[in-house]
């Protein structure tokens, strides 16, 4: 039987939801309708595709990496290489996804929020695809470390505003991004760039991601004959993990998803929201977040900007609830060994956001041994990362 994934509209079981002032509601309503009437429309269908194709590169490859397995027990790893789409990650295809939604809506302006920088390059370039000013809300913690994505972004055309409120990190980037569409929504279509928000945008980037895992499914049984032991992916919001999940929640495998344990749980400097948080509400939805004992946000730490995020998708809290999928986390420095260990091993230099996946692969490889299968989204690509400002690095 298939598994829904909504228990009702704009929730998955108690989570999601709408948690927003009533100025933002007829924009997010406008903006269902919109993408409920043009996913079902054979024109945008057909535009999005072509630029899958023909622009963003996919389908991006199944690769498995015969030597980075040796140091995963032997195990066979796949890797989703969504390091090759344009850009360097799986973010385009959400960005791409939301842009022409917004153009459709007549809107003439884009703004986004970016950590690691990659939705923020990916909204930029979608923008200067369709000829519409964009600005992005970086926190400037993250233009520090994340420089080279700070660069990409103005050569693209974008405007990057600073952010140095709070950690000056995501999630006071994604809290001025919402300032901003609070005041500007009937001319601004806000990208989010993860599973996280108000309805319906866990919906729609879920449904814009999914195009990973579907391809990945196909490759595998290509290429393998059959579906992987298990699927392993990063989480902070979530968009990666759930764009491959989604198309094998009906297959009885097991799906786990690898969040950022930082400088180790008990330290309290990680962003283990899933793992070490619990159910709350956070950017207009209700789901798993980090806490103090006075119930505000607490800090968060990762080495992976992309990670460093006190929420997660509200998907992503239901399908631990369910316990159709696991949740598990990886410190800093696991991350950095599996950064390298794909270096040296490959000759693919991965993001720090992905290396947490890898990490683990490594892990359940050794436990699985060499009859296991492991499929493994590689989200993104580590150029970003190979310069880090030392207390980061």
């Amino acid at each position: 039987m298939m598994m829904k994934t909504a228990t009702t509209p704009g929730r998955f079981g108690e989570f999601g939801g709408r948690y927003v002032p009533e100025t933002l509601v007829p924009a997010l309503d406008e903006l269902e309708a919109a993408f409920d009437r043009l996913w079902n429309d054979d024109d945008f269908r057909a535009e999005l595709d072509m630029l899958l194709l023909d622009y963003v590169g996919r389908p991006t490859p199944l690769y498995h990496a015969s030597r980075f397995s040796e140091r995963c027990g032997g195990a066979t790893v796949y890797l989703k290489r969504e390091d090759l789409a344009h850009t360097g990650s799986h973010k385009l295809n959400n960005a791409l996804g939301q842009a022409l939604l917004a153009r459709a809506l007549g809107k003439t302006r884009l703004i986004a929020e970016t950590g690691a920088g990659q939705h923020g390059v990916a909204t930029a370039t979608a923008a200067a695809l369709l000829g519409l000013p964009c600005q992005v809300y970086m926190g400037r913690t993250d233009m520090k470390r994340q420089r080279l994505n700070l660069i990409r972004m103005e050569l693209l055309g974008a405007e990057v505003i600073p952010v140095d409120s709070g950690a000056k990190t995501l999630k006071d980037a994604t809290s001025q991004a919402i300032r901003d569409w609070m005041g500007s929504y009937r001319d601004t279509h806000y990208v989010i760039g993860s599973c996280v928000g108000p309805h319906p945008y866990p919906l729609m980037v879920r449904t814009f991601q999914s195009v990973i895992g579907v391809e990945a499914r196909r490759q595998i049984l290509e290429q393998h004959g059959e579906l992987p032991d298990g699927l392993v992916a990063c989480v902070g919001g979530g968009s990666n993990a759930i764009g491959l999940f989604h198309p094998f929640i009906d297959d009885d495998i097991p799906m786990v998803g690898v969040e950022a344990a930082g400088a180790g749980l008990a330290s309290g400097r990680h962003s283990a929201s899933l793992v070490g948080g619990r159910a709350g509400v956070l950017h207009g939805s209700y789901s798993f977040l980090l806490q103090d004992d006075d119930g505000q946000v607490a800090p968060t730490h990762s080495i992976a900007a992309g990670l460093d995020y006190p929420g997660v998708g509200p998907e992503h809290a239901w399908l631990q609830a369910t316990g159709r999928a696991r949740y598990v986390s990886v410190t800093d420095d696991e991350a950095s060994a599996a950064y390298s260990a794909l270096a040296k091993t490959e000759g693919i230099i991965p993001a720090l956001e992905s290396s947490h996946a890898l990490a683990y692969a490594m892990s359940w490889g050794r436990e699985l041994g060499p009859d296991g299968v492991l499929l493994v989204n590689l989200s993104g690509r580590g150029d970003k990362d190979v310069v880090r400002d030392d207390d980061d690095g």
